[in-house]
């Protein structure tokens, strides 16, 4: 059985073995449980590098610029997504000179969100959307074998910024497994469609895809087929495969888990109301919530949506017959 922690810290070594010169540094990621085993024995032969280093996020978020602008690649990997927060400087103000410039360098920063629940106000934070927004960031998070797989083989290392959030709910279960043979991958892995169905297109952002696919079993479970959408991108720029799909299944279930109020979909759902209509639309969001120690449970009203999406589907199907 691979777990999710040892998935990712495959692929995070994959990724450094297809450079020529990579650097991963952060605290602890050589020392002690090497961040719950997410950094263990990431490759060193003189040429990839692996450096522990202090409590100092902004300027190791400058360093990593500075690594990137000399044409290196570099990941910068943080045990909580929290203390980015004291990197924004960074993020807004370096970002906005660099990305203009060719350098052919690549800054990864993949960030732990602490997402256990009752682990402090200063691990509550799980905004990925918000610290994308502030200076047009690409992020992922990722949750399963084939959006990690994707993720890191098509972003970490490849020239420019961006951020990638990973579950630490998730670290010790097995990994969820998916054949990619059945999905289609949109973008770099910005969008990902799962399965394909009938009644109703079930799309997850953030961290929410176990909470849709026990979701999409649910559905299946009551004769009901859908269609299975990881939105894996903070900022997805194009969302033509998901509302493609509400024009067939002429019903949209959109889950996030995220605290933030900043959603990067709502022109997603203005569209979806305009081809299926607003009874049609379905959002299951957290957002907001106090940032405290809490049980930071997503919670789904799968039965409710199984009785409203069947009834919908069932008056779809009589109309059109």
């Amino acid at each position: 059985m691979t777990t999710y922690v040892e998935h990712l810290n495959h692929h995070l070594a994959q990724a450094m073995l297809r450079h020529e010169r990579f650097v991963a540094f952060g605290q602890n990621i050589d020392a002690g449980s090497c961040l719950s085993g997410l950094t263990r024995g990431l490759p060193r032969d003189g040429k990839r590098l692996v450096i522990n280093t202090p409590n100092a996020e902004n300027t190791l978020v400058g360093i990593g610029f500075g690594m990137m602008s000399r044409g290196m690649a570099c990941a910068f990997v943080m045990k909580q997504l929290d203390f980015l927060l004291l990197g924004v400087d960074q993020l807004v103000n370096t970002w906005n000179i660099l990305r203009e410039q060719d350098c052919g360098g690549s800054f990864t920063i993949v960030a732990i969100v602490v997402d256990g629940g009752y682990a402090g106000p200063q691990s509550s934070f799980n905004g990925l959307y918000d610290l994308c927004s502030v200076a047009r960031i690409p992020g992922f998070a990722v949750t399963n074998q084939l959006d990690v797989a994707t993720v890191f083989e098509r972003q970490v290392g490849a020239p420019g910024l961006r951020l990638v959030a990973v579950s630490e709910r998730l670290f010790r279960a097995p990994v969820i497994e998916w054949d990619a043979e059945q999905a289609v991958i949109h973008g770099d892995g910005e969008i990902i469609r799962y399965t394909e169905g009938e009644a109703a297109t079930v799309a997850c952002s953030n961290l929410s895809f176990p909470q849709g696919m026990e979701l999409a079993a649910a559905f299946h479970d009551r004769g009901l087929s859908t269609s299975l959408f990881g939105i894996h991108a903070a900022h997805p720029v194009d969302w033509t495969p998901i509302l493609k799909d509400v024009q067939r299944t002429r019903q949209l279930v959109l889950l996030d888990d995220c605290k933030s109020w900043n959603a990067p979909y709502r022109d997603l759902l203005m569209a979806a109301r305009g081809l299926c209509g607003a009874d049609n639309v379905h959002l299951i969001a957290r957002g907001g919530g106090e940032l405290r120690p809490n049980p930071d449970a997503f919670e789904v009203p799968t039965d409710w949506l199984c009785d409203v999406v069947g009834r919908n589907h069932a008056d779809a199907s009589s109309k059109a017959g």
